[in-house]
């Protein structure tokens, strides 16, 4: 296994980073102090107990140190040596290196952020690349951003495996998975949790998602898939309205409208299949029954065979309180959801999770993942019914429950990858925990990058049960964190009940000082009205 080991003083570090560029400096805010706060610095410290000077070849050269910097983080190239363990044994045991694993994190958002900061925690994770990363992430010191990686490039992603000895990539977005990203890392022997392109798929065309629920007998709307817009009008004007109308492919988080009435259908119809607003991904839609009931999100992991479900969580989609305006990638989240009981997660898993984990395997392409299933609770009857798959963590849910997870992750996922998970259970937090989400003023619709964001330390320091997780963030040429997306800041944390843990949420989101930003200010209140029904 690669060994990371360095030995440097302060100055060797000052000098090293100074070797970084300009416009890394500028992005990143390289800089000695940052790389010493650096999950990366404190594990490489903590392992080497001679200096660098002292190591000759008699030790087989395990140590080259490159002047290279990503992020607020250096680099240490790790080199692989046959004869190390002969040499570990030569320092008396002075030198321990445990037997861990080296991370790679594909993708740059909150999500990402969330897992990084899990695996960071993991016993066995020696360290944790991010790649592309973001400005937020490299400075929280919870990964190494590499922001030079193509990631679109299997080839690149491959040889920075190899290079750095990375023994477990894990894939967060859904777009590299759809390309087929997994698929080239597993065929270069490069263990990797994300599924195939093929079983991606699950999340990439609705409509297969609808007719894989049709042959295995998985409980879902009624619907009906349309390429031609007067045909699809005809459907609507005989089901009538409220109904729902759904690109068929990927189109960020926006390619649904819940339509309340016959002409907001027939405009979305337009907009995917007349205007083409969503290029190939609305090609094709699907316009199913509208549900009347409670969403919950439930994710398991799948190793291709068995499936481990995770705790429950419950996200707001909508952009404003109340839950009024258009649907979002997520305003914020709770976990656990009290709608999930566990009568509910036995029927979750025993007539849509394994079923589909079984279907998939039928047709040819096993899963091997996470499974995110969106589900509505039905008013009428109180069962649950898959809305839609998404083949990754949720975001902002991912980050509720990284939070509450206290298991090692990076085995978890290498267990999925090995087609373990029958030999691991799962430790959680008995604590709650909630996200906050803020944006940028304008989302989802247009909104301005560029803006600065203030006191962000100040606020995760509101309590140790306060994480800020960053999402879409750059630094200015002043070395001010600004805005670079939509979704920016997911403020989280956790709390013995619903009450003290969105306390602590807004508590640190008073503190933030950012103008052109906003936030719900009622995530949690499903829970918090169960939670006052069950009180009386």
């Amino acid at each position: 296994m690669p060994c990371f080991l360095l030995a440097v003083s302060t100055a060797q570090e000052e000098r090293v980073m100074a070797s970084a560029s300009p416009s890394t400096r500028a992005s990143f805010k390289c800089g000695p102090k940052a790389f010493r706060n650096s999950h990366l610095h404190g594990y490489l410290k903590s392992v080497v107990s001679f200096p660098v000077s002292q190591a000759s070849d008699s030790l087989y050269s395990p140590i080259r140190v490159a002047n290279r910097a990503y992020g607020s983080n250096l680099i240490v190239t790790a080199l692989k040596s046959t004869g190390l363990n002969t040499a570990l044994s030569s320092t008396n045991g002075s030198l321990k290196v445990p037997e861990r694993v080296t991370v790679l994190v594909i993708g740059g958002g909150g999500r990402e952020h969330a897992l990084c900061y899990a695996l960071k925690r993991s016993p066995s994770c020696d360290a944790v690349f991010c790649a592309p990363g973001n400005s937020g992430i490299a400075q929280s010191g919870d990964a190494t951003c590499i922001p030079d990686l193509d990631i679109t490039s299997s080839e690149a992603v491959i040889s920075f495996c190899r290079n750095w000895g990375v023994g477990l990539v894990v894939v967060g977005p859904e777009a590299p998975l759809v390309a087929g990203l997994a698929n080239d890392l597993v065929k270069a022997g490069i263990q990797t949790f994300g599924p195939s392109s093929e079983a991606a798929t699950l999340e990439g065309s609705k409509d297969f998602m609808k007719k894989l629920c049709d042959k295995y007998n998985i409980p879902t709307a009624k619907y009906q898939t349309f390429t031609n817009p007067a045909d699809a009008k005809q459907y609507v004007k005989d089901q009538g309205a409220p109904i729902v109308v759904k690109a068929d492919g990927l189109a960020a988080g926006k390619g649904v409208v819940v339509a309340m009435t016959l002409d907001e259908a027939f405009e979305a119809i337009d907009t995917m299949l007349v205007e083409g607003s969503f290029g190939s991904a609305g090609s094709r839609v699907i316009i199913e029954e509208f549900l009347e009931g409670e969403e919950a999100s439930f994710f398991a992991l799948v190793d291709g065979e068995t499936a481990l479900p995770l705790e429950s969580a419950q996200d707001h989609k909508r952009v404003g309180d109340g839950d009024v305006g258009p649907n979002t990638g997520g305003m914020g989240a709770y976990s656990p959801a009290p709608i999930v009981t566990e009568e509910l997660k036995k029927k979750v898993m025993e007539s849509i999770i394994l079923p589909t984990v079984k279907g998939m395997a039928a047709e040819g392409c096993k899963f091997v993942g996470v499974l995110y299933a969106g589900l509505m609770i039905e008013k009428k009857s109180g069962l649950p019914k898959l809305i839609e798959y998404n083949v990754r963590f949720g975001d902002p849910e991912c980050q509720v429950l990284m939070m509450r997870l206290e298991s090692d992750l990076a085995q978890v996922l290498l267990a999925a990858c090995r087609g373990e998970l029958g030999k691991v259970s799962l430790t959680w937090s008995a604590e709650l925990a909630t996200v906050v989400v803020m944006a940028s003023e304008g989302y989802p619709g247009a909104y301005k990058d560029g803006t600065v964001i203030r006191n962000l330390d100040e606020a995760e320091q509101v309590s140790p049960a306060v994480k800020i997780f960053l999402a879409g963030t750059a630094f200015d040429t002043d070395g001010n964190f600004v805005a670079a997306g939509g979704r920016v800041l997911g403020v989280t944390a956790k709390g013995k009940d619903i009450e003290e843990t969105r306390a602590k949420a807004y508590d640190a989101l008073d503190i933030v000082d950012w103008p052109e930003g906003f936030y719900r200010h009622d995530i949690g209140w499903r829970a918090l009205k169960h939670r006052h029904m069950f009180a009386h």
